[in-house]
């Protein structure tokens, strides 16, 4: 992308939008009224700058996209980033929101009488198969990962497998499919990220991006 075309910011869909918008207006960044608009099917909206755009895709989506410099800065969970490890990603923010934590889950039943420590062989359903494998792999425990890309809490009901990997924050979903944490993996909160190659071309108008967002912080934790 030339240096005289739109910044784009790409932005996840779902739960954590909610909480990107108010940080987006206090940093000056204001899309365009379709943006707000559940109703729209657009991807892609102009802001009030000129010169950035953003579009709206699915979280695992958006590492993907700044990775390979379809766009130049995006929000998602430290999740994504750990499970695809994109070296083109530069990630200089926390941002302090979409908290939640990466969880083992199991039946509860089956919780009454199991012990973790004691695991050698696990298969667990996932759409974190790196992540998962690399935690078990720290513990000396093989992990045979099942890849879902949703509806986890399905696997132990219907003989997939015993036990799920996933995002877990008030914990009500798992409780409603009869499940139960027994391991949190790790805690998860939602990072600006930067391509690193457009960091290079274009330092200016980046830096001057995080430059907003990180007095957004400041002011939010002052």
């Amino acid at each position: 992308m030339s240096a005289d075309s739109p910044l784009i910011l790409a932005l996840p869909k779902g739960r954590i939008l909610k909480e990107v918008r108010p940080l987006l207006s206090a940093a000056g960044l204001e899309p365009e009224a379709a943006f707000d608009d559940d109703s729209a099917r657009q991807l892609t909206f102009d802001t009030n700058h000129e010169m950035i755009k953003i579009i709206r895709v699915r979280s695992f989506d958006v590492a993907t996209f700044v990775a390979f410099g379809g766009a130049q800065m995006g929000i998602c969970g430290n999740d994504v980033l750990l499970e695809f490890g994109y070296d083109e990603i530069y990630a200089p923010l926390d941002l302090d929101i979409g908290h939640c934590r990466m969880s083992v889950a199991e039946p509860i039943e089956l919780s009454k009488t199991d012990d973790p420590r004691k695991w050698s062989h696990v298969r667990i359903a996932t759409k974190y198969p790196s992540i998962t494998a690399r935690y078990f792999a720290d513990r000396g425990v093989q992990a045979e990962c099942i890849k879902l890309n949703g509806a986890m809490e399905l696997a132990p009901k219907l003989g997939l497998c015993r036990r799920i990997v996933d995002l877990v924050s008030t914990g009500d979903t798992l409780k409603a499919n009869g499940l139960v944490e027994v391991e949190r993996i790790m805690d998860i909160t939602s990072r600006l990220i930067v391509n690193r190659s457009a960091f290079k071309t274009r330092p200016t108008e980046i830096s001057d991006w995080i430059q907003k967002f990180e007095d957004v912080l400041k002011a939010k934790a002052a």
